[in-house]
Formats: structure tokens, sequence, C-alpha cells
């Protein structure tokens, strides 16, 4: 019988199960393998599906049709395989197969990134179709800094028109939810606000190659940094503190004295079987300072993805696809955080990163390797001289920083040492 607090080992992976879990009879059936004989039950669905007992009497549609299946076909693979044999993270709520069917997910978007890649843009844009019908037809430009007048005394319905179309955006929400969200995984008020500054930073940027970057003054500062990001970073830290002041103490669902107890516990299964302390510490070295900044500009370049896709493949803000995307980004970016903030509190001279911050990473680079190879062309304004200035002192004046800082460390642990 296992002991409160032990930990239990299959594939490999190392997981800690809480003992009323494991031990309940409402939940145990979960945590048994059957690796087996769910691979005979794939076999007999793709022996079905396939036709692969009768050739020639399984043949219905035409070679698009076979092909769609076969893609289908492929895709559920990987997700089974996912799912049984995948390796854990360290999040174990509501369930590990959850996560590793999200690894699943996050493989299959790898892969097709891949293929969009080898792709021509004319070629890529047409096969957005196959993902959604309205795709693959050129949009039109939409700047949201046309007119930034914030009084308008000769429009006729209002003359806060412009303010009014801005504020009551069905996109202001879609803000506020995702710096929630963001507030949640990060888990560090001072990072968020790093992030949100800098995302504003990437917008006056690269202004001159999207419209939708082209914002009024009291648009970015007003609106985004002050009411959208603060109101989104203080409901999330707001949970993470309801959270973080929570004592945990999870008893088995069959244990509940009544109906009540047993759904609040089975509700309960969908959060935080505990929940840890980011310790980021950005100042307390110049590696951990360049960690910590890797970070950001990772997650800055995942936000700026989203805007140079819709672009290139011509996919319009309110398409399914980019809130598949975004969804399927913030299931990633989960356990990716907790992987990443795990990785940099160990302490083990040798470590690697988990496998959701390798596929976080890859999955980043190949969606910028597309936003470059087909946004060639499409950007006949150049980039600002004062902006190509003020970015090159800035990175001289990190390096000059980081190096002074280094310098400092290693003369204090010489006169120690002395």
């Amino acid at each position: 019988m296992m002991k409160k607090g032990d930990t239990w080992k299959q594939n490999g992976d190392v997981s800690s199960v809480n003992m009323d879990d494991e031990l309940d009879p409402w939940t145990a059936w979960a945590y048994k393998p059957r690796t087996i004989t769910l691979l005979f039950i794939g076999a007999c669905f793709l022996i079905w599906e396939s036709g692969a007992l009768n050739p020639e009497g399984s043949f219905v549609g035409d070679r698009v049709s076979s092909v769609k299946r076969g893609i289908f076909a492929i895709i559920t693979v990987i997700l089974v395989y996912c799912l049984l044999q995948a390796p854990s993270t360290i999040l174990i709520r509501p369930h590990p197969a959850v996560w590793r069917l999200v690894h699943g997910f996050a493989v299959i978007y790898l892969v097709a990134l891949t293929f969009l890649l080898f792709q021509s843009r004319d070629d890529a844009r047409q096969f957005m179709k196959y993902l959604h019908p309205d795709l693959g037809i050129e949009l039109p430009e939409r700047s949201y800094g046309a007119d930034c007048r914030v009084y308008v005394p000769d429009h006729p319905s209002s003359r806060f028109k412009n303010v009014y179309d801005i504020l009551f955006d069905e996109f202001v929400v879609a803000h506020v939810l995702g710096w929630w969200g963001k507030a949640i995984m990060i888990r560090n008020q001072p990072l968020l606000w790093v992030l949100s500054i800098g995302f504003e930073l990437m917008e006056l940027t690269f202004r001159h190659m999207l419209p939708n970057f082209n914002e009024c003054w009291w648009d970015s500062i007003i609106l985004d940094i002050l009411i959208c990001n603060w109101f989104g970073i203080w409901a999330g830290m707001r949970t993470v503190r309801y959270f973080d002041g929570k004592t945990y103490e999870w008893v088995g669902i069959s244990r509940q004295p009544n109906i009540i107890g047993k759904v609040r516990r089975t509700l309960g299964q969908f959060t935080p079987a505990r929940w840890d302390k980011d310790e980021w510490h950005p100042l307390l070295g110049p590696w951990r300072f360049v960690q910590v900044l890797s970070l950001c500009i990772v997650l800055l370049i995942v936000e700026l993805n989203t805007f140079f896709l819709k672009f290139c493949l011509w996919v319009p803000p309110r398409n399914p696809v980019i809130i598949y995307r975004l969804i399927l980004w913030w299931l990633i970016a989960i356990p990716t955080i907790r992987e990443y903030n795990s990785y940099l509190q160990d302490r083990k001279p040798v470590k690697k990163v988990g496998a959701f911050c390798w596929l976080s990473l890859a999955i980043c680079i190949i969606e910028l390797l597309i936003c470059i190879k087909f946004g060639h062309g499409l950007y006949p304004n150049p980039m600002p001289k004062w902006l190509i200035m003020f970015w090159t002192t800035a990175a001289i004046g990190l390096a000059v920083f980081l190096g002074a800082w280094s310098r400092h460390l290693h003369l204090a642990i010489r006169r120690k040492i002395l």
C-alpha cells in the first residue's frame, strides 16, 4: 500500500498521485493502464474504416474524400498514441492523460506548420480553405488609427463616435480574458507589466508593416495598457492569490457524505491539485536575467505571429481558425510555463527542458519562419530610422548592462576568494 506523498512510475515517468484518488473506487479505474486493450480496439477501428479486409467493396467516393479520411486517420493515430504513451508533464489535473492529449495536438500542429512552410504563399492561402471554406480570400485592410480625434463635433450620430467604436469593440473582452489567462500562467505582476508594455512597443515597431497595429495613442496607452491590460492582470492576480491561499485536502469522491459533496469534488478535479509558487527572480544574476528575458521574447513573438499569420494567410480576425489556434496555444502554454519555471529552479548541473518547452519553442520558430517566408514582398514601407536607432541603442545598452553586471559579480567573487 502506498503512503501519502509517495510517487508511482509508469513508462519512465514519475508523477505524484494523491492516495485518495489512487485508492478511491470511483477514480481508480482512470489510472490503470489499458494500452494493449486500446491498441486492439484501435486496430479494429482502422480495419473497419480503411476496408483492409475488403479493399474492393470499401472504396466509396472520390480521391479527395479518401485523402481526407486518411489524414483524419493519421491525426487520430497520433492523438491516441500520445494519449497513451507520450511523456507526462508535471500537471496531474484533471488527469495526466489530458495533458498527453494536448501534447499530441501540439505535435500535429507542429507537423502541419512544417508542411505549410514548404509551400508557396499562394498555395498556402488556398490550402487554408481545407480548414475553413471562408478562407483563401484577400482581406480588406483595417486601421484603428485613421481618425484619432477623441471629440468629433461634426459627426451626425455621436460626437465621441471614435471612442465608442473602439471601447465597445468585441475584441475588448477577448483582450481582458487574454491577460487574465496570462496572469494565471505567469503569476508574476512585474513580469506581466513588462509583457504588457513590451507588446505595445511591438505594435509601435511594426505598425509600418501591419495596418492593424496603426492605433491611436489613447487606444494604446489608455484603453489597452491602463484599462484592458490592467483589469485582466488585476483579475488574474486575484485568482492567483485565491488559489495560493487555499488549503488543499483532497478526499475521494466516494468518501463524500452527500450528493452535493460528490458534485463539488468532481468539479474540483478540474482545479489545480496544488498551487506552486513561481519564483522567477530575474535579478538573481545576469544569466537568470537572460533566461527570464528569453521567456518574454518568446511570448511576444507568439503574440506577433498571430497578427502576421492572419495577414500573410488571409485569415479574418473573427474566423474560428484564429480561436482554435489561441486555445491550443493557451493549453500548450500552461504546462510550458510550469516546466520552464521548474527548469529555472532546478539546481542540478546537468538538466534539460521539458517536452512542452521544446515543442513550444519549435512551434514558435516554425510560425516565425512562415511569417518571414510568406511576408516577403508584402511590406513595401521601410522601418523608420528613429525606430532602428531606438532598438540599436536598446540592444547596446542591454549588452553593456549585462557585461558590467557580470564583471561586478566576477570581481566580488575574486575579492571573497582572496
